[in-house]
């Protein structure tokens, strides 16, 4: 019953993380967003370690890297799909993913459960598909694209599991640091690269307007005022982004705190389990949005929290 605990409570801090994640997002890039998030979320790791212990080894670091490299991947495939849309087929299908590859490797590692928690589990997938749906008559039909980069981000976010089960039980958050780690090191190099390259461009552009007006008195006078606008801009910009960095802060610590829980509740129970539960994250969203933004929870939503809780409740008796 404490692994359920945990896998529920986990799940709906993921769902909250993707909230302010999400409104983040809105206000700097994606990849600001998750770049930000990964370094908050490894800050907060680093002073629970002192508290929670945890053994350095070879395999934790090298399990949590891999990990790590997983976790980027899959966001990046996932904020790719739900650009495209549609949100309201795409993210559940992204849920479901990520239950089944999990769910498939825990029963081939001999994860076994009584009829009543297969039955648990099933309900627990409908309700992922229920509480994830969002219909809107408006939405076209997925592309191929969006398709293969949805089951991609499930299938990358179900690895990341299967990976983190595997860490050594005594290394405490020592996999999920070096997960934070490489996962911060990616998104901010991924930043930093991209940057250098619409550098490059902005100057190679630059210079082919200056070349082209060459000794015009409006060129010059355009050329000596651009620089000194710049460190003018520079505080504009940042005052801009502030609330945006903040809540990308909040999102990464949330992301960070749901990790822990997960790697608690895999450590005291089943993969197969936690793998569905983990899935159900949309309810943390949405429950958010519902108090916060005042955005009305659908009937199907409803149904779906409703399977939810009584599918976690069938896993606690078992």
């Amino acid at each position: 019953m404490f692994s359920v605990i945990l896998g529920l409570t986990g799940a709906l801090v993921y769902g909250a993380a993707d909230f302010f994640g999400g409104i983040a997002a809105k206000r700097i890039s994606a990849l600001k967003v998750t770049a930000i998030g990964a370094a908050s979320g490894l800050v907060l790791l680093l002073l629970l370690l002192p508290v929670t212990g945890g053994t350095w080894s070879v395999e934790a670091v090298t399990l949590g890297a891999l990990s790590g490299i997983s976790g980027a991947l899959a966001i990046s495939l996932l904020y790719a799909c739900l650009a495209i849309g549609p949100m309201s087929i795409l993210s559940p299908l992204t849920a479901v993913i990520s239950a089944m590859v999990p769910l498939t490797a825990g029963v081939l590692r001999g994860d076994r459960l009584p009829p009543l928690g297969y039955l648990a589990l099933g309900l627990a997938l409908i309700a992922v598909v229920l509480v994830g749906f969002v219909p809107d008559r408006k939405a076209v039909r997925p592309s191929a694209k969006a398709l293969a980069m949805a089951v991609g981000a499930g299938s990358l976010i179900g690895v990341f599991l299967i990976v983190i089960d595997l860490t050594p039980s005594d290394s405490g958050v020592v996999p999920l640091i070096a997960n934070r780690t490489v996962n911060a090191t990616l998104m901010f190099t991924t930043i930093g690269v991209l940057a250098a390259l619409a550098s490059r461009r902005a100057r190679r552009s630059d210079a082919a307007v200056r070349a082209d007006a060459a000794g015009s008195t409006t060129a010059s006078t355009s050329a000596s005022s651009g620089p000194a606008s710049s460190p003018a801009s520079t505080p504009g910009r940042l005052a801009r982004w502030s609330p945006g960095l903040r809540l990308a802060v909040v999102g990464g610590t949330l992301d960070a705190t749901a990790n822990v829980l997960i790697l608690l509740g895999l450590r005291a129970g089943d993969l197969s389990i936690m793998a569905v539960l983990t899935a159900m994250y949309p309810a943390g969203t949405i429950i958010l949005a519902a108090v916060l933004l005042k955005e009305r929870i659908t009937p199907t939503q409803g149904i779906g929290l409703v399977l939810a809780l009584t599918a976690a409740a069938m896993l606690a008796l078992i």
